[in-house]
């Protein structure tokens, strides 16, 4: 594996990877490749390639599951990390021992195919708001065991990271709200036991919303506003007396066919379970080849 900060321009989890990974192959190996040692222990070349318009994602989890079993496999990248390829590209050529080259082809490629679908499709949310100024962020909706991976592959497809988990933010939902009986009450509770944590508030009325400018917190999501309402939480959020500017998310509803609507509306940034949630794997394949010669 790359060392950190090696030709890694997205701050891939190093510690994840190498968790991943090891669990990744111990589930699919197990006491060994009961048909990868049918062939010559041998070396043998291979090609990666990818069989659709893709945003190339997953090198670290791909290098560490390879170099998992062959510590020699020479690996030669043809693109770079978050690079737009089109169907038919050559990702990678390797070298290596034919039978690790083969035992760790559907791990590396399980990482890359689902890695890859999350940067290819936080890339097109991306796109889809270009110049307006507004953030695509995704959620917790994410794989079990694969979180920092794939909140990492929508860093690569240009989109930013919401909260990791439950413990490096506070965000008062509808059930925290109710427990105190108020808005307000709430962030003020919050702020009491975590005041060095980021406050995230969710809000379901323009009166929510009010109540919490009024008393302060880092970000205001406005969950499943219909369209005029959503643009009155903006107007009222710009307006006076709130001087200093609480950054507006919004979450719900949001697709391809909506998202630049929404963000022309003026919000700040808009979190997308989809991008982690709905997978849709990238077409790859690795075969074995000669290599040309030197």
């Amino acid at each position: 594996m790359n060392a950190p900060g090696a030709d890694a321009p997205f701050d891939p989890p190093w510690k994840a990877v190498a968790d991943d990974v090891a669990r990744a192959l111990a589930e699919d190996i197990g006491p060994g490749d009961a048909t990868a040692a049918l062939l010559p222990d041998g070396r043998d070349g291979a090609r990666l390639l990818c069989k659709e318009d893709a945003v190339v994602c997953g090198r670290p989890w791909f290098d560490a599951c390879h170099r998992a079993l062959d510590a020699d496999v020479a690996i030669d990248w043809h693109v770079r990390e978050g690079d737009r390829v089109a169907a038919g590209t050559v990702l990678a050529t390797l070298s290596g021992h034919a039978r690790a080259l083969v035992s760790a082809e559907r791990a590396s490629l399980n990482f890359m195919q689902t890695l890859g679908g999350t940067a290819t499709a936080t890339a097109a949310y991306v796109d889809a708001v270009r110049g307006t100024g507004t953030a695509i962020l995704d959620t917790r909706k994410t794989l079990p065991g694969l979180r920092q991976a794939q909140k990492y592959a929508v860093r690569v497809g240009g989109g930013r990271n919401h909260r990791m988990a439950l413990y490096d933010a506070v965000m008062l939902k509808e059930n925290h709200i109710r427990g105190f009986g108020s808005v307000a009450q709430a962030i003020l509770a919050a702020r009491r036991m975590h005041p060095s944590l980021p406050l995230i508030v969710e809000v379901e009325t323009l009166d929510q919303l009010r109540e919490a400018l009024e008393t302060g917190c880092d970000r205001i999501l406005v969950d499943d506003f219909d369209a005029a309402t959503r643009r009155e939480a903006v107007r009222i959020a710009h307006a006076a007396p709130y001087h200093a500017r609480i950054p507006l998310e919004v979450s719900g509803g949001v697709d391809l066919d909506t998202v630049r609507a929404i963000a022309e509306d003026g919000v700040d940034c808009i979190s997308i379970g989809a991008l982690t949630k709905h997978v849709r794997a990238i077409d790859l394949s690795l075969k074995l080849a000669p290599l040309p010669a030197p």
